[in-house]
């Protein structure tokens, strides 16, 4: 099963993303690494920047295929020419509502169009892959009729696209199987997700006899965006035993690569790369995962298999299975007394709808065993200052206890808490590597000195996750003194140790 990623140039057509060259290279070298057969680049035509960017690409050196696509034009098929790509993705619509709206013309000049731009595309020697653009909006006899035309012109793959994703599975199962009656080439299909349905569709497509599945990372995309790949190909592999060149251990961090670039942030409950898609806070849950995982995870799949982590939540549904894990992993011994009051606490700060961090959880514990005095502050802050304004860069000093040395150090950032937080980790040197996972905020009062309250996970080289949480009127202070402590917490976890 051949897997063709379209992030970078159906991705990119989502509202309000634009990728620079450098990025755009950055999430090609990743697909390939990752494993993809093919990457569409961009549509060559439509900028300068987006040729140029497909040329580098194309010229990069990578193993996978790089794609260009073009209308039935011999103008965007040259500029997909001149950029030296392996294939050419030529498209024209065939519903009668986009053939009669927006290109204006009859079936038999768009039949024509089809025919002319695949010849041209072969008789220059690159592969082809033709589209009939809004493909199952289309009346099947004429769709049919277009697909032999280009087959019969030397088409090497034919794609069958949902545009505005109105199929069901049922109904593209029967699709595929009535094009694959007509034509002997290949199929390959690129479904929208306006209903919610794209990666549906795209596997029944699959179970119909298609070959080829389009894709995007984070299921990005025009509107509701494209089958997700790592979805998709997960389905794939664990559920129908089928084969892809797709590596998933880097599914993950690909995942976060283009999150990163974009600034679509990836929802926390989404599959196989959600925040949560391995996170357990029940405790009926909890307490199967830590005896056997696939009590409550799909058995052909693990956080490993597409580089991810599980985490076990504590909170208001926590048991005591969970609760007792994570504090002997801080190096925390309780007998079963001390556990039942720590898990009540525990439930309590759950109840008033609070999310219970690591620090909460070491700080129940070690109220309720009354060793305070085991957590040494790592670090230990003294002073904050920070500048900022319209023409001054923001920065922050921090002077601190670190280790039992006194260390002093200024950063810049985009902002006053991105720097001061930027201070902060500086304070570690080159011993601790620290990065911050997640951050958030929250004004917990009214008014403009509003009460914030900032919660930070950060992780460590091993993997390792922490997270703390402060609340204070300065969101700057708030911040630090949240970094800080997730970063001591951590510190305490790992055993101690020199910055």
């Amino acid at each position: 099963m051949r897997i063709f990623d379209t992030t970078l140039r159906d991705g990119e057509q989502t509202p309000g993303v634009s990728l620079s060259l450098e990025q755009k290279l950055e999430i090609a070298r990743q697909l390939d690494k990752l494993g993809v057969d093919i990457i569409e680049a961009g549509f060559p035509i439509a900028s300068l920047g987006e040729k140029k960017a497909v040329t580098e690409i194309a010229g990069a050196g990578l193993n996978l295929q790089v794609c260009g696509l073009s209308r039935v034009i011999r103008a965007d098929i040259d500029a997909c020419l001149d950029c030296d790509v392996d294939m050419v993705h030529t498209f024209v619509s065939t519903s009668d509502v986009q053939r009669i709206y927006t290109i204006e013309k009859s079936r038999e000049e768009v039949v024509e169009l089809a025919v002319d731009a695949v010849e041209y595309i072969k008789d220059h020697g690159r592969a082809c892959m033709f589209s009939a653009m809004d493909a199952t909006r289309t009346e099947i006899d004429y769709l049919n009729n277009i697909h032999r035309a280009v087959e019969e012109a030397g088409c090497d793959i034919i794609n069958v696209p949902d545009t505005v994703g109105v199929m069901v599975p049922s109904a593209m199962y029967k699709l595929i199987e009535r094009i694959r009656e007509t034509v002997a080439v290949p199929l390959d299909v690129h479904c929208h997700n306006d209903y919610g349905l794209a990666v549906a569709n795209s596997t029944a497509a699959i179970e119909a006899g298609a070959s080829q599945v389009q894709v995007t990372i984070n299921g990005l995309g025009e509107r509701a965006g494209n089958a997700d790949l790592a979805e998709t190909v997960m389905i794939l592999h664990t559920i129908y035993g089928a084969e892809t060149g797709v590596r998933t251990e880097h599914l993950f961090e690909t995942s976060r690569l283009v999150e990163q670039c974009t600034g679509v942030r990836v929802p926390q409950l989404m599959p196989i790369v959600g925040e949560n898609a391995f996170a357990h806070e029940s405790g009926i849950h909890t307490h199967g995962v830590l005896v056997r995982t696939d009590t409550f995870e799909p058995g052909g799949m693990t956080p490993e298999m597409v580089g991810h982590k599980r985490r076990i939540v504590l909170g208001k549904h926590a048991g005591k299975h969970a609760v007792k894990q994570a504090i002997e992993s801080a190096g925390f011994v309780v007998g079963e007394e001390q556990l039942a009051e720590i898990l009540d606490r525990i439930k309590e700060l759950g109840d008033k709808g609070k999310p219970v961090t690591d620090s909460d959880l070491y700080a129940i514990t070690e109220s309720i065993m009354g060793v305070v005095a085991r957590n040494e502050q790592f670090i230990d802050v003294k002073e904050v200052s920070v500048m900022t304004g319209n023409i001054i860069t923001p920065t922050a000093a921090v002077k601190a206890c670190v280790g039992g040395d006194t260390r002093v150090v200024a950063n810049t950032g985009v902002g006053p808490v991105d720097a001061a937080l930027g201070a902060v980790q500086s304070l570690l040197g080159e011993g601790t590597k620290v990065r911050i996972h997640d951050f958030k905020l929250e004004a917990i009062s009214g008014g403009s000195d509003a009460l914030a309250e900032v919660t930070i996970a950060v992780e460590d080289e091993t993997g390792r996750i922490v997270n703390a949480r402060a609340a204070r009127e300065d969101i700057v202070m708030a911040s630090v003194e949240a970094l800080v402590n997730a970063i001591n917490r951590l510190i305490m976890v790992r055993g101690g140790g020199r910055a």
